[in-house]
């Protein structure tokens, strides 16, 4: 078996680069963890050791309503040593997670789905960057630093749904699914990228199913990941000795009754909110998110990836507890249609935004809840100007890829401009 030594050499310098983190900054972790950018009341490492501690005292980890997240990762962080003491197999385990992550995306790369999918051929499609460089663009992206550093349990959806992905450009359906339950057994939302996910497995399916229609496939996919779900659940309700986690992990994603500020929209909004409008707008924001999915798989019903790739951006605005962990994910995705990025109007505006808000969110937080000298206008402020910017490069790419499809359906008109009448 050959040695890829690329392949070594990108994943022993983010490794490296992750442990002199940990080590030569020993208060990093801590600081990090503490910040609400990166931590939310669902993914908060200093949560799950609240958690952990419960657990470990024969005491539903539920009690007092801190712990938020999903009963299953008590088991495994209990088998390590702990990581007030020995904080080092703690910090192994991310960097693992962060380089299986990046691992499932070469392959996704490799799969060449983004330039060439079973319904559709980019004129463009050579032009593109290799699986070693959209790798290094996600491990060394200070985004998925920064959320390694911090420690939050955002990082296992991470890896799942891009093993969910890798999986479906592989043909292996079964295992795809199990990924995206995984996923959504820990943070809900990613149930949500079942429909483009299950076409997209459709799509790159093995021969010896391709006489299978496309509605007894769907059909035999949610029943799979109904049945993992179900055991998973069940699962934990071992765990527990209850099903109080569904209320205390899913109801409170739905419900948001915590709302410690972050980078989302939907805090500050229902900060403000009267408890007669609660129901109401909280039905209204759960159904924006929704709608996205629908619209997005049928219009691109031709590039699934592309429609999981456009999901991810707008889960990373909208969804109701939002980190970077998530616009790292985004950003990891996007390289892989690098044959569209000359068709996108907008990316330096995109970028100057991001960039701006993401110098200016720390700076904000601090005036509002340690100087004193800001209230929290200043912060949610700085996170619209996030949003606006993740906003703008969803848009651009969309518009892109759209553009290129319509080239290819109109040729005489590429490269001419276009303007909205």
């Amino acid at each position: 078996m050959l040695i890829d030594q690329r392949k070594v050499a990108i994943f022993a310098a983010a490794a490296a680069v992750r442990l002199l983190l940990f080590t030569a900054f020993p208060g990093l972790p801590d600081l990090l963890t503490a910040r609400v950018e990166i931590s939310t009341p669902v993914t908060s490492f200093k949560r799950l050791q609240e958690g952990l501690f419960l657990y470990n005292h024969n005491v539903s980890p539920y009690d007092g309503g801190v712990y938020h997240q999903a009963p299953i990762l008590l088991p495994l962080f209990s088998l390590l040593p702990s990581s007030a003491t020995y904080p080092a197999f703690t910090y192994l385990l991310y960097i693992l997670v962060d380089l299986l992550s990046a691992n499932a995306l070469m392959h996704i790369a490799r799969s060449g789905e983004a330039g060439s999918s079973k319904l559709y051929t980019s004129p463009r499609k050579d032009k593109k960057w290799t699986a070693y460089a959209i790798a290094a663009a996600f491990l060394f992206n200070p985004f998925t630093i920064a959320t390694c550093i911090g420690r939050p349990t955002s990082v296992f959806t991470t890896c799942a749904i891009l093993h969910a992905i890798s999986k479906a450009v592989a043909g292996s359906t079964f295992t795809s699914m199990f990924a995206i339950s995984i996923a959504s057994y820990l943070s809900m939302y990613p149930v949500l990228l079942f429909p483009p996910l299950v076409l997209l497995c459709y799509d790159r399916r093995r021969r010896k199913s391709q006489n299978e229609t496309i509605y007894s496939f769907v059909i035999g996919n949610v029943m799979a990941v109904a049945g993992f779900l179900y055991s998973l659940f069940q699962m934990s309700s071992i765990i527990t000795g209850s099903w109080e986690f569904l209320e205390s992990t899913y109801g409170v994603q739905l419900l948001l009754p915590d709302l410690t500020p972050n980078v989302g929209l939907w805090w500050y909004f229902f900060i403000e909110m009267f408890d007669s409008f609660r129901n109401f707008f909280l039905g209204v924001f759960w159904i924006h998110l929704s709608s996205y999915v629908g619209g997005l798989t049928i219009r691109l019903r031709r590039q699934p990836l592309f429609v999981l790739t456009i999901l991810l951006g707008i889960f990373a605005i909208f969804k109701p507890y939002p980190s970077i962990s998530d616009t790292s994910l985004f950003l990891a995705m996007l390289p892989l249609y690098r044959h569209v990025f000359p068709l996108m109007r907008y990316t330096f505006l995109a970028l100057s935004t991001i960039l701006y808000a993401t110098l200016l969110g720390p700076a904000f937080y601090y005036l509002w809840i340690y100087a004193g000298s800001g209230n929290a206008n200043f912060f949610y402020a700085i996170t619209l100007v996030w949003s606006l910017g993740l906003s703008i490069l969803v848009a651009d790419a969309l518009f892109a890829v759209l553009r290129d499809e319509w080239e290819v359906e109109r040729p005489e008109m590429r490269g001419k401009e276009i303007r909205q009448i």
